[in-house]
């Protein structure tokens, strides 16, 4: 019989907890052992569930039962997360969890202290819920150098932009039917600043590039300026907006890192990813792209992704698996303004102003435009040089209303 611990009781911590009961037995064919809850942490009580028996207030309880083995850590944030798991790790258990903003913060401080006390930190949960991501990029993928990733990491911000172009919904009315639905929390400004994407685009790299990428040093935009306008230039331009994390391989031991609104054509396979869905583009030297489709949250779905760590850590309990990255001071990632991208532009002025400045623009139109409204798409050039085109654009007497970013994806 194997023992595992359950660090929190809330959405994900349940289906953990669910999944273990519910499927024992088919879970013991699959590592030949009995897996059993031992411990759950959680400072409230569940009175009148069949596991009650199974909670303590006391951390030290599972810490310091050599018994357990596995512990799940589905807490969130990063405190007390990460000195709960630290500890865990050097005493020798093994740590899988769902806890994003953890791994993007400490990924590779808590994968040092896994390597040292040969145990595993496991993470496929962090990224894309039940969506496989991690352990195929890790394993799958392994005889590929990866040129680029990119993705849709982020399923409330997808739910929005879904409204805002299949129903014309505002993006203050599809926010809210967002939270309505559960989708969205209360606070959404890590979802709509695009803070979450950031989190999982700086795992993806990490794991993918082998030096750890740390979510300030990513230049992250949301979709808080996108309008019903832009949605229609974009119909127009031939393709959607969606947001997307993406890394790319410079060559030269650079990443250029960021997350932010882009239009995408609709030839793109991430085009047509819609609602709650996430999608994960991975661009191989020898594969090509290859795409992971599903929903990236949920309490079942991450359940599920935590539940085949904790199988996996069981399968490895005496031999670590080599899933690593080694630390870095973000000298990896390249300045944002040096990053090339072509770019769409809305605003209102003269469409001449705009082609002086810009020497060669593409003009979009849409119906029911006011006169003065202009926009436009550019050709590729490094951020730094758009943004001071934009300048003089302003001091032409152009006012710039929004500007993203078009990509070939």
């Amino acid at each position: 019989m194997i023992q595992v611990a359950i660090l929190g009781h809330g959405v994900v911590g349940s289906g953990v907890a669910e999944i273990l009961l519910t499927h024992k037995e088919s879970l013991q064919k699959k590592v030949h052992e009995e897996i059993s809850i031992k411990k759950i942490l959680d400072l409230r009580d569940f009175p009148g569930l069949s596991y009650s028996d199974k909670f303590t207030k006391n951390f030290e309880d599972i810490v310091n039962d050599d018994e357990i083995k596995v512990v799940a850590e589905v807490m969130g944030g990063v405190n007390p997360a990460f000195d709960f798991v630290k500890r865990c790790l050097e005493a020798n258990k093994s740590v899988v969890t769902s806890n994003k903003e953890l791994v993007a913060k400490k990924g590779a401080q808590l994968l040092a202290i896994a390597k040292e006390h040969n145990v595993n930190f496991l993470f496929e949960a962090s990224v894309g819920g039940g969506i496989p991501i991690i352990r195929p990029l890790n394993n799958c993928l392994v005889a590929n150098d990866v040129d680029e990733i990119a993705g849709i990491l982020n399923g409330t911000t997808n739910f929005i932009l879904t409204k805002m172009i299949t129903e014309s919904m505002s993006f203050k009315d599809a926010l809210k039917l967002a939270q309505e639905l559960g989708y969205a929390e209360r606070d959404p400004s890590a979802d709509v600043e695009g803070h979450d994407a950031c989190r999982k685009i700086c795992i993806l790299a990490s794991l993918a590039f082998g030096k750890h990428v740390y979510p300030d040093n990513i230049h992250t935009e949301g979709i808080t300026n996108i309008s019903l306008e832009d949605v229609a230039y974009a119909n127009r331009w031939g393709g959607v907006i969606k947001l997307i994390g993406d890394v790319k391989n410079t060559g030269n031991g650079m990443l250029d890192i960021f997350v932010a609104p882009m239009l995408i054509s609709e030839d793109s396979q991430l085009s047509s990813i819609d609602d709650v869905f996430n999608g994960i583009l991975v661009r191989g030297d020898a594969t090509g792209d290859v795409v992971f489709y599903g929903k990236g949250a949920g309490k079942l779905p991450t359940a599920s992704a935590v539940v085949a760590d904790i199988v996996d850590c069981i399968k490895h309990l005496n031999a670590r698996k080599y899933l690593f990255w080694s630390d870095c001071d973000g000298s990896n990632v390249l300045p944002y303004d040096e990053s090339v991208s072509a770019m769409y532009v809305r605003a209102n002025g003269s469409i001449k102003t705009a082609q002086s400045v810009f020497n060669k623009i593409t003009q979009l139109h849409r119906e029911n435009a006011p006169e003065n409204e202009i926009a436009f798409t550019t050709n590729e050039m490094k951020i730094k040089e758009f943004n001071e085109k934009i300048k003089e654009l302003k001091e032409n007497g152009v006012e710039v209303l929004n500007t993203i970013r078009i990509g070939d994806l």
